[in-house]
């Protein structure tokens, strides 16, 4: 079963459109939502968690429609928002007491032992967290109440590098389990190329592809050569200087045996907004 599938959703803001939007998130892989900051991905977000009314299309959460039952719906996804909604004077005690009248399924001793993981201590407030410590907290929320789907808004914007890789990895081990699925938004290209099993690149509202990234990197790559050498097709961008010709290819467009450099998402990325304006 799907994690999440999105039909031909539509949202229209003044001069910006979420422009029929499709995708798919198979169970026990993670997404990665990559745009620009305005791109639409916290809209999307929004979308699916019910906080806004499309004006066109469908979403649905683990096989179901989110209008048929939206509270069973919400026990079942662990959100994580770039500003985790925690109020300032709570401790992580008392946050996990609210929690356990909030989900049905709160598992007290997950939660200490998640807080233990993320050195988090119990009794300290809130606005004293630096923000890989809120982040932190809210991944701890969002992982002890046997959700399905992780949803999760720019969460690693700002993180550092420790923090960072402490955070892929508690997501990795998440989607062991083919029951789980997140999707999580980031404009830092970077932040995701090692996390996600498929990538979407949205601009402007609008879909650019949707792809395995493993299959999408494999297809293109880098080529250096001779301006003259430039293969006649699969030619996505090309660069010249007076030192050659750079350009991103499809490989199965140069002849076999050419050396051809890896790309980046960031470089694929870049090229692709690019090429939409």
């Amino acid at each position: 079963m799907n994690a999440l599938e999105i039909r031909d959703l539509t949202k229209h803001f003044g001069d910006f459109t979420l422009d029929g939007l499709n995708l798919t998130l198979p169970g026990g892989c993670i997404l990665g939502l990559i745009g620009e900051n305005g791109a639409g991905k916290s809209t999307t977000i929004r979308l699916i968690l019910g906080m806004l009314r499309p004006d066109g299309g469908t979403v649905a959460i683990l096989g179901r429609d989110d209008r048929d039952n939206p509270a069973l719906t919400r026990q079942d996804l662990g959100v994580v928002p770039d500003e985790v909604g925690i109020p300032e004077c709570m401790t992580p005690r008392q946050v996990g007491r609210v929690m356990a009248d909030v989900f049905t399924r709160w598992d007290a001793k997950t939660y200490a032992s998640l807080l233990e993981r993320f050195s988090l201590p119990e009794n300290k407030e809130f606005k004293e967290f630096s923000r890989g410590m809120k982040m932190k907290l809210g991944l701890a929320v969002a992982l002890s109440h046997e959700a399905k789907l992780l949803i999760l808004d720019e969460a690693t914007s700002g993180l550092d590098p420790v923090v960072r890789d402490e955070v892929v990895s508690i997501l990795s081990e998440f989607t062991r389990d083919e029951d789980h699925a997140i999707l999580i938004s980031s404009h830092i290209v970077s932040d995701l190329e090692k996390l996600c099993d498929y990538v979407a690149f949205l601009h402007k509202g609008k879909l650019l592809l949707c792809e395995e990234k493993d299959m999408l990197l494999s297809a293109y790559g880098i080529l250096h050569c001779r301006p003259e050498d430039l293969p006649e097709t699969g030619v996505l961008h090309k660069k010249l200087s007076p030192y050659g010709a750079e350009a991103i290819v499809r490989r199965d467009a140069v002849r076999p045996g050419t050396a051809l450099s890896p790309i980046s998402m960031e470089e694929l990325f870049v090229f692709m907004s690019k090429e939409a304006k």
